[in-house]
């Protein structure tokens, strides 16, 4: 099969298409012929060296794909061969083929087209389980999600608003603004022009940001707040004020995703099929796509990304 390596840590240019040997396919494993990829941060950050894969896991990029099922392992009972799958992965997602464990692998949402599911298992299986399942997200309660018009941002702002939260979110353009504001958000914050905490009162903050944030998500917390923090894009370290966060009763929770044992993400998995997919199926919440590129040209797919200016996720297509 095909699939994109990374030739060594660099630019996008380091991201190359080649003949690699087919994935072997364990017992419990999905071989899936994969329709489309997606492009996230953490590809970004393994293209340039600083986030290596799982032990275990492919080393090509991609944390998510959509396709059809090639096979099954001898264990496997939930899938068969020619289902249309997507699917939650460590890495391989830039490949014609990849062989997931079965726990990480979903039905297409009915009436989604194949290669838009690509642009669901990450943002999906993210926000479900960081704000919901971590932060508890109420219906009535405000949720504020840093980088709103990013694939995880305009996700989690549907999502919140879809099950009845109020929605506030940070851009970096009046431009990404009236877009995430279409997609339901309450109020949208420029950060390069106001500062958040000023304007902001939250009971769920998710963060992408670390460092640069914390305090000022302390200072948006709301008495009994839950800060998520699954970036670090500001920074890894940064003075925390106990004495506010213990006045507010609140809490600070760092997690991810990636590196999770298969059996953790299969819990993600099946929630996220029960509470999340009724909901785009509905038509409530829907994948925004901002560009489709064929997946050997993954390397203009990270100049667009790297340019900061799309709205939601950037597909990679066979």
């Amino acid at each position: 099969m095909r699939a994109i390596e990374i030739t060594a840590p660099g630019g996008p240019e380091v991201l190359e298409w080649h003949e690699v040997p087919d994935p072997s396919v364990g017992p419990g494993d999905v071989l899936i012929d994969v329709a489309a990829s997606a492009v996230n941060r953490a590809d970004v950050h393994q293209r340039r060296g600083f986030y290596d894969p799982p032990p275990g896991a492919p080393l090509y990029p991609g944390l998510e794909v959509s396709g059809v099922v090639a096979a099954v392992g001898a264990d496997v009972e939930q899938f068969k061969a020619g289902d249309e799958v997507c699917a939650l992965l460590a890495g391989g997602g830039y490949a014609e083929r990849v062989a997931v464990p079965w726990q990480q692998v979903m039905p297409v949402p009915e009436g989604l087209p194949l290669a838009e599911a690509a642009a669901l298992p990450e943002v999906a299986c993210t926000v479900w389980s960081n704000v919901f399942m971590i932060g508890r997200l109420r219906r009535g309660e405000t949720l504020l999600v840093h980088g709103g018009a990013s694939g995880i941002g305009t996700f989690a702002v549907q999502l919140a608003k879809a099950l009845g939260s109020r929605v506030a979110a940070t851009v970096g353009s009046e431009a990404k603004a009236e877009q995430v504001r279409k997609l339901g958000a309450d109020e949208v914050v420029n950060y390069r022009e106001e500062d958040f905490a000023d304007r902001v009162e939250a009971d769920v903050i998710l963060d992408i940001m670390g460092a640069k944030y914390l305090a000022g998500n302390v200072r948006a917390l709301r008495t009994g707040g839950r800060l998520v923090i699954i970036g670090l894009q500001g920074g890894g370290k940064a003075e925390l004020d106990l004495g506010a966060l213990l006045t507010k009763r609140a809490t600070v929770h760092g997690t991810t995703l990636r590196s999770r044992p298969v059996d953790e993400k299969g819990v993600i998995v099946r929630s996220v099929v029960d509470n999340v997919w009724p909901l785009v199926e509905a038509g409530a919440v829907r994948p925004v796509v901002y560009a489709k590129v064929p997946m050997s040209q993954a390397a203009d797919a990270h100049r667009m990304l790297d340019s900061g200016e799309h709205v939601g996720k950037i597909l990679l297509v066979r």
